[in-house]
């Protein structure tokens, strides 16, 4: 961030604003002051906490223990093999099932995962991208088996593959496939799961990778709109997909930054969708965002002063106006979080919403000229971006060639080197230290839960009728080979009880795997 002026006045906004002085209410176009206009008075944002660890069973007392707590939606963590496309018993998996997150293999994995859960009523967010259509297909295809209609589910899957090739590294195929996967999927849930959000577009990881607040608006609303652009490729119609965008923002550690940010990213994404891809429907223009805490301000050391980064950072969040929040557990710095660090980051959430006070009025800093000011200027600074995206051939360009992944590392690199040199404070690392680190209880992984989770695995696959699931696979390929809708076809293969692995590898078999430059 620039260094902050010692005060601000109107003057500061005249001399910077790309658009001229935005002087709109809360709820009115351009959305700079939220989308509603009264703000949280009515309703609060989703509190949605991010879970998932070892096996479905293990999870799932996790998610019951949330809602008791009083958390309005859930958020699914999945493993990485899960993420990469790899089932519990591939070789690539040993040592990684359970590990960040749940283990998915299988529509039975799924069924567990979400056992006693009332789908029609809850929320899910999925954090999933390169597995993404089967990972929803398979919550689509336990819903129905449990007589919840697919047109009752509500919540979002990330679905965002090209910030899995800017800075956070889970994908699978080549780009040209990857984003085919994701407008099939937009189509496609479209149609049969309407209240779906069907994409979580991420500045989140950019965000944790080291990018600057300016970086993190550019880099994902750049993506968003080569996801609204290879939409409208296929036929689709902006009015007709745009309401069910979604975005997915950090809230770090600079609390009047941050505002800004949330505030210039919905005015810059409400122009783009009026002005230049002319929707009319008004919820085309909104940009509505999930945001989570900065798990890269955590620190291991005096892991306690991370509750309060927490709150600080929550409180950016609610004052930018997010739909929905995530706060981190203090031990995260660590391991995954205990049950303990989950219900305190939860509590913090609902002292904001019921004690603070803050969600009693829209916008509670509008007007003020620090946020203003740098409102106009972080757009003006996004802005500047999005001319040298263009110069580098666009966004898909621009990270293939590598441009967008360098512009984050040199961002972090000049962040560590202020941290080394004690110009940037952390506490409790660079200053105010102390000489025996905290000892918390942390959260472990059952040792023996891959060899039950493989167990189960390759008896689900002994149970099933082979012939209903080679045909599925072999139809896939076919449609992979083709220019048909991909998400049908893997909800068929669900269908059929093929696992996570054997989709994916069928899609690998067609597509090939997507290679770094390095």
């Amino acid at each position: 961030m620039p260094e902050a002026k010692t005060f601000y006045t109107e003057e500061d906004r005249l001399t910077e604003a790309p658009e001229g002085v935005d002087h709109s209410l809360p709820g009115e176009f351009p959305y700079t002051r939220g989308l509603q206009p009264d703000g949280y008075r009515t309703r609060l944002w989703t509190m949605r906490q991010y879970a998932g660890m070892g096996d479905a069973e293990a999870s799932n007392r996790r998610y019951h223990y949330l809602l008791a707590q009083g958390a309005r939606g859930l958020s699914v963590a999945f493993d990485l093999p899960t993420q990469t496309g790899y089932d519990s018993d591939a070789e690539l998996a040993a040592g990684e099932v359970g590990r960040v997150g749940v283990a998915i293999s299988s529509l039975e994995d799924m069924q567990r995962l979400f056992d006693g859960i009332p789908v029609g009523e809850v929320s899910t967010s999925m954090t999933i991208n390169a597995t993404a259509t089967t990972l929803l297909a398979m919550y689509a295809v336990a819903a129905r088996r449990r007589g919840v209609a697919m047109r009752e589910l509500s919540g979002t899957v990330q679905n965002d593959i090209l910030k899995e090739y800017i800075a956070r590294g889970t994908y699978i195929y080549p780009a040209s496939a990857s984003l085919r996967l994701t407008t099939d999927l937009m189509r496609w849930a479209g149609d049969e799961v309407p209240r779906w959000n069907t994409i979580s577009i991420s500045g989140y990881h950019m965000r944790e990778a080291g990018s600057t607040a300016a970086q993190e608006i550019a880099f994902t609303l750049a993506n968003g709109r080569a996801y609204v652009e290879a939409a409208l490729g296929t036929g689709m119609l902006i009015d007709d997909f745009a309401p069910r965008l979604s975005f997915f923002f950090n809230a770090h550690s600079n609390l009047l930054e941050e505002v800004a940010k949330f505030r210039a990213a919905r005015r810059i994404w409400a122009r783009w969708m009026r002005d230049e891809f002319h929707a009319r429907n008004p919820r085309a223009w909104m940009l509505r965002f999930h945001a989570q805490t900065a798990g890269s301000t955590l620190t291991a050391q005096q892991p306690e002063n991370n509750i309060v980064r927490t709150a600080l950072e929550a409180l950016a969040a609610v004052l930018g106006g997010a739909q929905s929040l995530h706060t981190n557990g203090y031990d995260e710095a660590l391991a995954l979080p205990t049950e303990t660090a989950a219900r305190i980051a939860l509590r913090t959430q609902q002292i904001l919403a019921y004690e603070s006070g803050v969600a009693e009025m829209a916008d509670p800093l509008g007007g003020s000229y620090a946020v203003e000011a740098m409102t106009d200027r972080l757009e003006a600074e996004a802005h500047t971006l999005f001319a040298q995206i263009q110069a580098h051939g666009g966004v898909l360009r621009a990270v293939e060639t590598g441009w967008v992944q360098q512009q984050i590392q040199q961002s972090a690199y000049a962040w560590q080197r202020r941290v080394d040199a004690g110009d940037s404070v952390v506490v409790g690392v660079n200053r105010f230290q102390e000489a025996e680190p905290a000892e918390i209880p942390l959260q472990k992984v059952d040792p023996e839960l891959e060899r039950r989770q493989v167990e189960r695995l390759r008896a689900y696959r002994q149970r099933r009728n082979s012939g209903p699931w080679k045909a599925a696979l072999d139809h896939l390929q076919d449609v992979a080979r083709g220019s048909g809708n991909l998400m049908a076809a893997i909800v068929e293969a669900v269908e059929a009880e093929a696992t996570v692995g054997e989709i994916a590898d069928t899609l690998r078999g067609v597509f090939g795997e997507y290679r770094e430059i390095v």
